[in-house]
């Protein structure tokens, strides 16, 4: 057996990063159990049952609060500096983490099942169950139709004609049409034959696993030939099997090292402005935290040298304390683990639900749902919703994206003549409307009838039989990767990877050149009534780089020819120099088919000689079963032989705008958010689409359209230079970038995003915009016409590109909004909450005592306050959908980031500190001299603390309803009944019956009946939080009113109006009460009249 040994013998087995090359050997264990290569295997989860807890703890104990709260229990554990119980740190840490752990899990959990599944697996010539972890590289296994792929085999047979099977790919890809795979010809005759098949012994030779979906390099070497390997060959795990009963294929890859598990279509997301802006202020609220220790600490030794030494005498003190200064020291951890509560431990916990409450209202959005493809929105990430409402740049793909990537045959241009317009008797262009009459395709019994043609002189050329004419659609026939499918009706069905190919394809069929079958060495056609059988020899194939396509056929008559498909600039660059005449006036009709929008292709062919072709074959040959280099290898071979092309036509294919196009960009416009357009058509057909969705006026004078070429040239030039095209660019309106790559369009995206410090978001509906959503801060994918690979890389996914529109203006303003909200409104309650100690600390000897019971500081943030604020967080509304999508303008403040920055935080954060004194120093004031109805003082510890708790849960809640715009039935429950929970946990925990039970815990039984009973306790209450809201409504109203914001002004008109509805409301239904009542009225008179009158009759 002929095979190369390109390792040497050193048969150890190497990481999978560095494997170089793989060998596998059919029916052949022994042999490939020497490198070690892994079995079926699979695992994809993080955790066991064993270690889920411990690693899921060291993965929590990462973040910053988690750790921080850690320290602190285990600081109150120490009784010389605590002086609250461990049980007010560890309730909340242990309810954040058990949330977390539970979110982990339920996100880690993966079924166990699928190593169970069995598969039929070739045995010493007997076809046995065996399950899917027991599979090996090198087996063979059957699959049966509807079966999962047990592993990445390498296709041997099928019971389908030519070694063909059909597969969906949804389980990788997303895409449900179904995709055709063919087995070479020599191993497809090896059938269902289980004699044959345990004798096959070829080896394959191939490039190590990778995450590439749409690549494989291979080579099969058996009975002394070697044969090239690619995609079309393998069926990747994940895969069904479709409409084919049975298939054998060779495992190639197996356990964790599958294509389906290298695959990470799915972006990382890095930088997330708010997540980054609040890891810096919970840094800075932890060294305010620090200096408010440090300054009670200082309080503390200076107080135990002056005052303190008073009271060692009878306390014992000096045998405690050395010094003062450890009295300080003591202190200062002491006040650390009372003031914790300032550094927020259930923030990231709360913005995660908030998040995660969003997405959901994405994807319930029934108005970003398509009926006609039954597509709702899709959140695929929780974690950018915020910066939906903050986007500055969008970057948009046309095809597919702009437009409905739904291709239709329309003009052509052959040998120098257009077709496709139609004149009336004087010669005057018409324009096409639904009532042009179309061409009769009547001659033609495999016509497509939903095929729509109006210039009839295309057809009579045809019938003349125009020998270039029919050279034409020959080309369109035979040049195209398009599968044909015979349904049981009759009907003929395409099966393309492309619409355009589709399109094309489909046109020559109605033109008299039917394509009605393929193997893998020849193609039918149905040629004007007559079967033609061409033999085909090679397929070059189409990549972004070469933006063509080729085949090599033979026609019946022997003759070679080469048929080539492409992009007009690239086909022009290989053609003869006889073509220079027809060039130019091809492109004419290119440039002018682009004017409309067109799509463009140009068509080329050639006569190959025979003794030329038999050297280049040998070269294909070598190349495309070599490991090294075969892409660029090939790629040389291809344009070898595609040079010298004789020009045949070009084809101008429509591709309709989507509904709403026009509209969502003016919209979005307005928002002041700029749109660029990367697309790889002419420039001619970018400028076309550009005016016809707005975004090109002739009153403009300020755009930038930018070929690919000068783009890379420009990426690739010196730092300054590039800085000054995105300067140039930036200062327009509008920006086109025509002719661009993939990877140019991702150039693009990074540019500005590396210099601008500004949201991008990309948007795509194809494989070739993956990169370019990968690279944006947010990718939006368009489940259209080309797959579902963009889709899969995304962050946000819908049907049509107008939902862009709701999905920033609504959903992203709404989201940033309320997150803003959420954040300046937890740092104003921690604070309000927490220096109540700092302020408590200078009247009680800096002792580190605490002003509330222990069970407040513990229930605090986790019921009192808790889901009032999420409720907020998740329904807030400054203004409706309706005013949000009609100013668009409203969308500016997310730009500027003016709803929580810096000095929001500080003017927050002011506000609870002075929140914290008015708490404590009023009723402390009041306390002073306080007493109750019975004459008796009130100044006990307990009954403070009660006033003060009260006055701090009132006054959260009022500033919650001051801060909710949107009230909802949620809204009023949550804060209402965290008001209740509140009263009925006080009045438990001070009553008899707990005291019987816990007596240690609940000492001090009555006070707070004792302490609410009293009128003067409640109007301290009530002047404690007049004093601390009153000058929030006045500062709001006075800004409001003096200094509007254009969401003050829209929140205005959204109120006015829905006051407008009610006072109608209540007019119309009062006249209606008021008609019905006088009416009525006047059927009782009338009724009581006629009585009467009948009993004067009747006596």
């Amino acid at each position: 057996m002929l095979v190369p040994w390109r390792g040497g013998w050193n048969l150890r087995s190497k990481a999978p990063g560095q494997e170089e090359e793989r060998h596998v050997r059919a029916n052949d264990r022994d042999y490939n159990e020497r490198f070690s290569y892994a079995d079926n295997h699979i695992k994809t989860a993080k955790y066991t049952f064993y270690t889920f807890l411990p690693v899921n703890l060291f993965e929590q104990f990462q973040r910053f609060a988690n750790a921080y709260f850690l320290v602190l229990l285990i600081l109150q554990l120490i009784p010389e500096i605590s002086s609250l119980s461990w049980f007010t740190t560890i309730v909340p840490l242990v309810l954040v983490l058990t949330i977390t752990a539970v979110k982990d899990a339920t996100d880690d959990y993966v079924s166990t099942l699928l190593n169970t599944e069995n598969v039929l697996c070739l045995f010493f010539c007997r076809i046995q169950n065996e399950k899917w972890m027991n599979v090996r590289v090198g087996d063979i296994i059957k699959l049966e139709n509807n079966q999962f792929v047990a592993a990445d085999v390498l296709l041997l047979s099928s019971s389908e004609p030519y070694g063909l099977c059909y597969i969906e790919t949804a389980e990788l890809d997303g895409e449900t049409n179904l995709k055709v795979r063919q087995a070479l010809t020599v191993t497809s005759d090896l059938g269902a034959d289980v004699s044959k098949l345990a004798e096959f012994n070829g080896e394959v030779i191939c490039e190590p696993p990778n995450n590439k979906l749409d690549k494989f390099i291979g080579t099969l070497y058996w009975k002394d030939n070697k044969y090239s390997l690619d995609n079309e060959k393998m069926l990747l795990r994940g895969c069904i099997l479709r409409n084919t009963e049975w298939c054998f294929g060779m495992v190639i890859f197996a356990g964790t090292f599958p294509f389906c598990h290298l695959l990470s279509n799915r972006k990382q997301n890095g930088f997330i402005e708010a997540d980054f802006l609040a890891s810096v202020l919970l840094s800075r609220i932890f060294g305010f935290l620090i200096c408010m220790g440090i300054t009670l600490s200082i309080g503390n030794t200076i107080w135990e040298q002056r005052v303190g030494r008073d009271f060692w005498a009878y306390l014992l003190w000096d045998k405690l304390l050395s010094s003062p200064v450890f009295s300080g020291f003591l202190t200062f951890w002491s006040y650390i683990i009372i003031l914790n509560t300032v550094v927020p431990i259930s923030l990231y916990v709360s913005v995660e639900v908030l998040r995660l409450g969003h997405s959901y209202f994405i994807n319930w959005d029934r108005k970003m749902y398509y009926s006609r493809k039954d597509t709702p929105a899709e959140a695929r990430t929780t974690t950018l919703n915020e910066e939906l409402g903050q986007v500055e740049f969008i970057f948009s793909d046309k095809t597919g994206t702009l437009t409905q990537n739904i291709m239709v045959f329309s003009k052509c241009s052959i040998n120098g003549k257009t077709y496709g317009d139609v004149y009336d008797d004087f010669g005057h262009k018409v324009d096409i409307t639904e009532k042009t009459p179309c061409v009769d395709f009547s001659f033609n019994p495999l016509m497509d009838r939903k095929f729509h043609f109006h210039d009839s002189s295309l057809v009579e050329a045809i019938k003349l039989e125009e020998p270039l004419v029919q050279e034409f659609f020959r080309l369109l026939a035979l040049c195209h990767t398009v599968m044909p499918e015979e349904r049981s009706e009759g009907e003929l069905v395409y099966q393309a990877q492309s619409p355009d190919e589709g399109a094309l394809v489909t046109a020559a069929r109605n033109f008299g050149f039917v394509f009605r079958a393929r193997t893998p060495e020849t193609i039918t056609l149905y040629e004007m009534g007559q079967f033609v059988t061409y033999q085909l020899l090679a397929i070059l194939d189409f990549n972004n780089v070469r933006k063509r396509m080729s085949v090599i056929v033979r026609n019946p008559e022997g003759q070679l020819k080469l048929y080539s498909k492409g992009a007009d600039t690239i086909i022009f660059d290989l053609l003869d120099q006889s073509n220079e005449e027809l060039m130019y006036t091809t492109s004419e009709h290119l440039n002018e088919f682009a004017g409309e929008g067109l799509r463009t292709l140009a068509l080329a062919y050639k006569d190959l000689d025979e003794d030329m072709f038999d050297e280049w074959m040998k070269k294909l040959l070598f190349a495309s079963t070599s490991l090294n280099n075969r892409e660029e290898s090939l790629g040389a071979l291809y344009e070898e032989i595609e040079e010298g092309l004789m020009l045949l036509g070009a084809t101008a294919i429509e591709d309709k705008l989507q509904e709403g196009v026009p509209e969502t960009i003016s919209c979005l416009t307005l928002a002041n958010i700029k749109i660029w357009v990367l697309t790889g058509d002419k420039l001619e057909t970018a400028m076309n689409i550009g005016y016809s969705c707005n975004m090109l006026r002739d009153d403009m004078n300020e755009v930038f359209i930018i070929s690919g070429h000068t783009l890379l040239e420009a990426h690739a030039l010196e730092a300054d230079l590039e800085q000054i095209l995105l300067d140039v660019a930036c200062l327009c309106k509008t920006v086109i970038c025509c002719r661009v790559t993939p990877l140019q369009k991702a150039q693009v995206v990074e540019l500005v995003k590396r210099h601008k410090r500004a949201v991008t978001l990309a948007i795509g509906d194809g494989a070739n915009d993956v990169s370019m959503i990968k690279t944006a801060h947010i990718g939006v994918g368009i489940s259209g016409q080309e797959g579902m690979q963009a889709v899969l890389a995304s962050d946000y996914s819908f049907a049509q590109f107008r939902y862009l529109q709701r999905l920033l203006l609504v959903h992203g303003r709404w989201s940033y909004h309320r997150m803003c909200n959420f954040l300046c409104y937890f740092f104003y309650k921690n604070f309000a909450f927490t220096l109540v100690h700092f302020w408590y600390g200078f009247l009680c000897g800096f002792s580190a005592q605490t002003v509330y019971d222990q069970w407040f500081i513990t229930l605090f943030n986790i019921v009192y306050t808790s889901l009032p604020v999420l409720a907020m967080g998740l329904f807030d509304q400054d203004v409706n959908e309706q005013y949000s999508l009609r100013y668009p303008n409203l969308y500016r403040p997310g730009q500027l980031n003016l709803l929580f920055n810096k000095r929001k935080f500080f003017t927050c954060t002011l506000q609870g500190v002075c929140t914290s004194f008015v708490l404590f120093f009023i009723p402390y004031g009041a306390f002073l001299s306080a007493v109750r109805d019975d004459g008796s003082h009130i100044t006990d510890h307990q009954s403070f603390a009660v006033t003060i708790a009260t006055s701090l849960v009132i006054v959260v809640s009022v500033q919650i309803g001051l801060d909710t715009n949107y009230w909802t039935a949620v809204n009023h429950f949550f804060v209402w009944g965290s008001l209740a929970v509140y009263f009925a946990i006080l009045f438990a925990m001070n009553s008899d019956g707990i005291f019987r039970i816990f007596p240690s815990q609940f000492p001090f039984v009555g006070t707070a009946r004792n302490t609410l009973n009293q009128k003067s306790v409640w109007l301290v209450i009530l002047l404690t939080t007049v004093v601390c809201t009153m000058p929030v409504v006045a500062m709001r109203f006075l800004k409001t009113d003096l200094h509007p914001t254009q969401t003050d002004k829209a929140s205005i008109l959204n109120k006015n109006h829905c006051m407008e509805y009610v006072r109608r409301w209540i007019f119309r239904h009062t006249v209606i009460s008021f008609s019905l009542f006088v009416e009525r009225l006047v059927k009782l008179f009338l009724l009581t009249v006629c009585v009467q009158m009948c009993k004067k009759s009747y006596f």
